[in-house]
């Protein structure tokens, strides 16, 4: 149902005026409880109008429908029903209830403080491929949220949990490839080269991402269609997952992968904790698949001098159930842990050592690396150089 009521406003309001092409607001408005308000024209913020309750929508059958101005007008419940689309120039906040009826919400990807905004929200209905976001959506909120987030023709939603306390996420879809993308942000790297990653990461999508900010702690909840192409990553799903860009290292990490559900056409999958504002982006990538494995030569160097004093498999939190062995050139074990921390610094610790544990000599040592996981076979293996 469309409502057409702002001119009330205008004999009340000496501080909003009516352009030609939009209702601009200088002053401040409100609007009560039961009231519902249509804007057929575009709506120019300069004022207050961020204490509303009632309805408001967004109509147009022909054209775009523009919410600008200087300030952030916030409503309670929202309908948006314009055909060729809402555009954005200023964030859009709303506390309750938002029904896409037709059209998207476009926001500046480029600016990514312009987004829609939902403040402790109680539901949206009514998205799908031709009716979300387009561009980047936030969230206040302790409950679980859906981010209503696409790229074009495409609806492709991300969810957080459940939270302790209010959060702020703000995200965004991508529908393009991570090694060139098409826009820079100031908070992007100008490239995501899908062959920086850590030694357990095997493929990482060159189709899609996700960008995912919030300095909580959280696990997020990836999905893919027919259109991911996933059985490229892996051709088995319980391999994937969630993969980002460590701002800090400059390479993909792996986030985890559990939960995982659906087929090669549709599915989702989960992340472990980890804090979204230390990476970049964020997609779906897969680990290296099952056997023996060979692994990266690595190189140590225990002289305290904080460079590789100790031997390190970056993303091995992911595999708590792990063993790792090393044995020396002739064969004999000067190292044999469980749950291996990252943390051994070239001392022998195998059972022919006699006076306890000692520095090892220079030289060339072999390593195996079993994962653990009780859904994985997989050993690593490689050689370890030790120079002090």
């Amino acid at each position: 149902m469309r409502f057409f009521s702002y001119f009330m406003a205008l004999l009340f309001m000496p501080l909003v005026t009516s352009a030609q092409n939009a209702f601009q607001n200088f002053g401040s408005i409100k609007i009560h409880s039961n009231a519902n308000v249509g804007f057929h024209t575009d709506l120019v913020n300069n004022g207050d109008f961020d204490d509303n309750l009632g309805l408001v929508g967004f109509y147009s059958d022909n054209e775009v429908r523009v919410i600008s101005g200087n300030n952030k007008p916030i409503f309670n419940n929202v309908e948006i029903d314009a055909v060729n689309n809402l555009e954005l120039e200023v964030a859009l906040g709303i506390t309750n209830e938002l029904e896409y009826v037709n059209g998207k919400v476009i926001t500046p990807r480029d600016m990514i403080n312009v987004s829609l905004d939902f403040i402790t929200h109680n539901f949206y209905v009514g998205e799908d491929d031709l009716r979300h976001t387009d561009g980047y959506a936030s969230v206040i909120s302790t409950k679980e949220f859906i981010f209503p987030i696409g790229d074009d023709n495409r609806f492709r939603p991300m969810i957080t949990p459940k939270q302790q306390q209010n959060v702020n996420f703000k995200g965004a879809y991508y529908f393009e490839n991570p090694n060139t993308p098409s826009i820079s942000l100031s908070s992007f790297t100008s490239t995501f080269d899908t062959t920086e990653k850590q030694i357990f990461i095997n493929n990482i999508s060159n189709l899609e991402f996700w960008d995912l900010d919030g300095a909580s702690e959280t696990v997020v909840t990836l999905t893919w269609d027919t259109q991911s192409d996933i059985e490229s990553i892996s051709n088995d799903l319980q391999s994937l997952r969630v993969v980002g860009w460590n701002k800090q290292e400059n390479k993909w990490f792996d986030l985890g992968g559990n939960n995982i559900t659906g087929d090669f056409n549709e599915g989702r999958l989960t992340s472990s904790s980890f804090i979204p504002d230390n990476y970049d982006i964020i997609t779906i990538g897969s680990q290296l698949p099952n056997g023996n494995i060979d692994g990266t030569n690595l190189l140590m160097s225990p002289n305290e001098d904080g460079i590789n004093d100790a031997l390190v498999f970056e993303g091995l939190e992911q595999y708590k159930k792990n063993t790792l062995s090393v044995f020396n050139r002739w064969g004999n074990t000067v190292l044999e842990v469980e749950k291996y921390d990252n943390n051994w610094e070239g001392l022998s610790e195998g059972r022919a050592t006699i006076d306890g544990k000692k520095q090892l000599p220079v030289g060339t040592y072999f390593y195996i690396l079993k994962f653990g996981d009780d859904s994985l076979d997989k050993t690593l293996t490689g050689w370890i150089y030790i120079n002090r």
